[in-house]
């Protein structure tokens, strides 16, 4: 159970989402630490094919639009639709056993991918990671709520979210300097098993938190009313449709699906486009690009979450508002890494969009998780997670690759530069949404009271 006070019984009602609560004991951290370390793992593995995007087109000879299939629309499929099953078994058993058992899925599938000696075989093991993948993010998520109360989820939830870029910039680090000492085969394997033995560290040290047990009851006008318990066991296309039928959560899933296809377009090429077209070498980017991913992201990622639980409870709206203002603060910056001539200056300028293209995930997890009943959490998680994957690391790099192999005819040396400038609207399509769900939430707001 997590150290706090007992919070009011949960027979009634539904919870609050700004209400203050109790603060967090040393288990309820040790455990968001061993969480964020998975998160971390799963992240580093996830993108071990984009790093050594460089070492394995030469190895298997793969084009820049197969990259793009099996770090995109392959690896997504899976993910986002094995995702809702798990998720819903997750919602009726122990949460921490998914969760340990996923991450010995994926690690071991880690091992496997460097084992390929084919694109196909090469393929299938992505596909397999992406399976265990599924089980990783939406227990945590739950797990974390049920440690963190109301008023404190967005914090919690934005040092966990650290989970990518530590886990972007660890597989950079790593994954290079391994590549470059050894070979890419290596960095696989070598990663992969350390996911293994923190699948066991989970399974034995962390406890399975009580459902529900730090919400406060209260009527939100925004949730739907009914008694809720933390024993309670949502059916699953009720949680669906609730989802699916609510625009602030429609809205926010197509928000973060948007603002996904320009981040993982831009994650899953930008070390191909930075040694390819700026001239890096695999040695410059283990050491420049791994400490401006894990200080850029990570600072995004806690500045944004901290302005969320400074400001949503007295703003709803600012779910929403904070995402779209750091957009478009991006957008300078992202034309200015594109059009740099050199990797240095292009280093520069990337430092403003790796800062403020993060500022969406925070706000859009911790809102999803104050909007349903605890039972329905991972669920939503899930759901939130199937939208904003499917849209963004489904098409975003299938897409970017794609248009790279169709420039490459005319533009050999510069089809990715020409490719990511098609990017840019997309960032608009992204404020456009996101405005809309300020708009739904301000409405809300004005219902509730809020000022």
């Amino acid at each position: 159970m997590p150290e706090t006070l007992a919070p009011p019984a949960a027979d009634a009602g539904t919870t609050s989402p700004v209400a203050p609560s109790a603060r967090p004991g040393a288990r309820a951290w040790f455990v968001l630490g061993m969480l964020c370390f998975v998160y971390v793992l799963n992240f580093l593995d996830r993108q071990l094919l984009s790093i050594l995007a460089k070492p394995i087109q030469d190895d298997l000879k793969v084009t820049d639009g197969q990259l793009g299939l099996i770090s995109g629309l392959y690896f997504a499929l899976f993910y986002c639709f094995i995702s809702i099953p798990v998720a819903w078994l997750a919602d009726r058993t122990n949460r921490v056993r998914v969760l340990s058992i996923a991450c010995a899925l994926w690690s071991a599938a880690t091992v496997a991918c460097g084992m390929a000696s084919t694109y196909p075989q090469l393929v299938l093991a992505r596909m397999t990671v992406g399976v265990g993948e599924a089980g990783g993010v939406p227990p945590s998520y739950a797990i974390i709520s049920d440690y963190f109360g109301p008023g404190r989820r967005g914090t919690a939830l934005g040092l966990y979210n650290f989970g990518p870029p530590l886990g972007q910039a660890l597989g950079v680090a790593f994954g290079a300097a391994i590549a470059a000492a050894y070979n890419w085969r290596s960095a696989f394997q070598l990663l992969g098993a350390v996911g293994v033995v923190t699948a066991l560290a989970v399974y034995l040290l962390v406890r399975e938190p009580r459902r529900g047990g730090l919400d406060v009851v209260g009527p939100v006008a925004s949730v739907p009313a009914g008694p809720v318990t933390p024993s309670a066991k949502a059916g699953f296309w009720e949680t669906v449709r609730m989802f699916f039928t609510r625009p602030a959560l429609l809205l926010v899933a197509l928000a973060t699906g948007a603002t996904q296809f320009v981040t993982y377009a831009l994650l899953n090429f930008t070390t191909l486009f930075l040694m390819r077209e700026k001239g890096m070498a695999l040695g410059q980017v283990a050491i420049y690009y791994a400490l401006l991913i894990g200080i850029g992201v990570s600072a995004g990622m806690y500045v944004s979450g901290r302005l969320i639980d400074r400001f949503a409870a007295r703003a709803r709206h600012s779910y929403a508002l904070v995402p779209a203002v750091a957009l478009c603060a991006a957008v300078p910056f992202f034309v200015g890494f594109i059009w740099a001539p050199s990797w240095p200056l292009a280093l520069l300028f990337l430092a403003g969009p790796t800062f403020f293209n993060y500022f969406y995930l925070s706000p859009a997890v911790a809102l999803v998780q104050e909007e349903v009943r605890p039972d329905q959490r991972v669920l939503s998680g899930a759901l939130l997670l199937l939208v904003m994957n499917l849209i963004g690391l489904g098409f975003g790099p299938t897409y970017l690759g794609a248009v790279s192999d169709l420039f490459h005819a005319t533009h050999p040396h510069h089809s990715l530069q020409l490719a990511f400038y098609t990017l840019v609207p997309f960032y608009g399509l992204a404020v456009l949404l996101f405005l809309a769900l300020a708009r739904v939430l301000r409405k809300e707001g004005a219902r509730t009271g809020d000022r």
